[in-house]
């Protein structure tokens, strides 16, 4: 699958054997195994160990591609954790607290060496950045242009605690956050944003609304902790049968009207057609031929 179609990044933590021997079979598009908050500080050294055996003894075959959330760049761990995790196994590395730019690149430094000295080809690690402060929704857009970076993706209750705001169910106390994070990508040609994890497990329905409002922002993809999160989350980020019929039918009048020396057209429904609205159905074909294979 590729990269760009990544629905779930389901979310484990580096010090727990259990979980870490079911998480690449529960059904997620890409699964991130953690470091940073989910393992306490007298454990980094021994989940770093359990982590990087569980890594060495994965079959790529039929795995899920694998991001490593290490620790901030100011924690003075992140090296260790790198050095730990960088192998021929890892899609990339998700960096939390990001907002230095400088920061990013020693990270991308340091990724580089690892690489050569684990036999790998130069570049084959992608960083996602984590954006959950102010200052981070700030300088988005230089983040999203350091090297290596794929995605950024949202931490909704670390940026609510730094600007002293509640939440609820509308969303609209990140909403600017949100939208600026998702432009910033898009200025910066990299991949949209991913969704931030939802911590209640039993409202289904706020999860399906959440992500619904999420993927209408423009986010692609969201973290979760547990797999029963994930058929919601599929769901609302896999194009229907209707989505892609109706697509087709687009993609199809705009065609014709080509045919006729016409920039423009209406489908047989009364959709006006034109060259943007193509390019939108272009689109939702080809997510829908993605997630097939």
């Amino acid at each position: 699958m590729a990269t760009h179609a990544l629905r779930s990044y389901l979310f484990a933590p580096a010090d727990n054997r259990r979980i870490l021997d079911k998480v690449f079979t529960a059904g997620a598009d890409a699964v991130v195994v953690d470091l940073e908050d989910a393992v306490a500080p007298a454990a980094k050294v021994a989940a770093r160990e359990t982590l990087r055996s569980k890594l060495e003894s994965l079959s790529v075959a039929g795995r899920p591609p694998i991001w490593v959330r290490i620790n901030a760049v100011g924690s003075g761990l992140w090296r260790d954790d790198l050095a730990a995790v960088v192998g021929p196994w890892l899609s990339g590395i998700r960096i939390p607290k990001a907002q230095e730019p400088r920061a990013v690149e020693r990270v991308a430094e340091f990724i580089a060496l690892r690489e050569v000295s684990s036999g790998m080809a130069p570049g084959s690690v992608s960083l996602t950045l984590t954006i959950e402060s102010a200052q981070g929704v700030e300088r988005c857009g230089e983040l999203a242009r350091c090297e290596r970076v794929t995605n950024l993706c949202f931490g909704n209750i670390d940026f609510l605690a730094d600007i002293g705001a509640r939440d609820s169910e509308d969303g609209l106390a990140a909403l600017y956050a949100h939208s600026r994070v998702v432009l910033a990508s898009r200025v910066a040609g990299i991949q949209p944003p991913i969704a931030p994890v939802q911590t209640r497990l039993d409202d289904a329905d706020a999860l399906r609304a959440s992500t619904e409002r999420f993927r209408n922002l423009g986010f692609f993809g969201r973290s979760c902790i547990h797999p029963k999160q994930l058929a919601a989350i599929h769901d609302v980020f896999t194009p229907s049968p209707a989505e892609v019929a109706k697509a087709r039918e687009i993609i199809a009048a705009y065609e014709k009207g080509l045919e006729a020396s016409s920039g423009s057209e209406v489908t047989g429904s009364g959709q006006f057609v034109d060259i943007a609205v193509v390019k939108r159905a272009w689109a939702v074909v080809e997510l829908a031929e993605a997630l097939r294979t």
